[in-house]
């Protein structure tokens, strides 16, 4: 996706995607916290302008993004305001269009200032990035719209390269080559997996959206991500329905020290 560049020296980047349900369920999807956290990452937010959101990108919260909310005009569009991650301060705005049939338009445009390109590639990379995240909300909101999830994230790091890390992870679960409409089924001595891959991703942006039936109804979504000269493979589950939080406790504790074995921790440099 190309940056859009107005003489003044503003830039944007934008995705969109198609999505089941009325304006006021995919609002609740996308400008609160339990909806947020149902199909992207664990975040809070104050649903109001002025409020702050605070997307929690870690476990242990030193990925945190944090932004202040400048616009709420519920159900269709809000803008959140961020200093990290750029040039300088960056607008993020949400949007819901209502299409006929019962679906609507979700869009997410990024906007900032700069005198360079340099901030470019970043940028047009969010916006790939989104599209992943999409397919996800769209999944969500076919399958469990209005459900909360009881969800963990987990995250290996390698040097890579990028293929390699993908490659580690998904041929030992049965997921090398995998593609939208396969069965998958993880084999013995693996985290406990198994349902349909909903979509994959191109070579150069792979990842992998599944909807589950084990370890409990849900949606996975795996990827690698390069960032600093290293490889961050993630995991991510999104269980629903009663049995949703026994099954996250045992399902968490299984991929913890699976990760743990597959993209072991680098052993600290001796102090010289």
């Amino acid at each position: 996706m190309t940056v859009k560049k107005e003489a003044s020296g503003h830039r944007s980047v934008q995705a969109e995607v198609e999505v089941p349900g009325t304006p006021e369920a995919v609002w609740r999807a996308i400008a609160t916290g339990p909806g947020i956290s149902a199909w992207f990452v664990p975040t809070d937010l104050e649903e109001r302008a002025g409020g702050t959101t605070v997307s929690h990108f870690a476990e242990d919260n030193s990925m945190d993004s944090v932004a202040k909310i400048t616009t709420w005009e519920p159900p269709h569009r809000f803008v959140a305001e961020t200093q990290e991650g750029g040039p300088g301060p960056v607008a993020t705005e949400w949007s819901v269009e209502t299409r006929s049939g019962d679906t609507c338009v979700v869009r997410v445009v990024h906007r900032w200032f700069a005198s360079t390109d340099d901030w470019d590639g970043q940028f047009e990379g969010h916006a790939h990035g989104w599209r992943a995240f999409f397919r996800l909300l769209r999944a969500y909101l076919a399958h469990f719209p209005g459900q909360r999830a009881a969800s963990f994230q987990l995250m290996g790091i390698t040097s890579g390269p990028k293929a390699a890390a993908w490659e580690t992870l998904t041929r030992p679960l049965g997921l090398a080559g995998a593609t939208a409409g396969t069965r998958v089924r993880a084999p013995e001595g693996v985290p406990a997996l198994g349902g349909v891959v909903e979509s994959s991703g191109p070579s150069e942006w792979p990842d992998l959206l599944l909807q589950l039936d084990t370890p409990a109804p849900g949606l996975a979504h795996l990827f690698p991500l390069e960032m600093g000269g290293q490889v961050f493979v993630t995991v991510r589950c999104f269980l629903f329905g009663e049995q949703a939080p026994a099954a996250k406790a045992h399902a968490e504790a299984s991929w913890r020290a699976w990760m743990a074995r597959l993209f072991p921790p680098a052993a600290p440099q001796p102090v010289r």
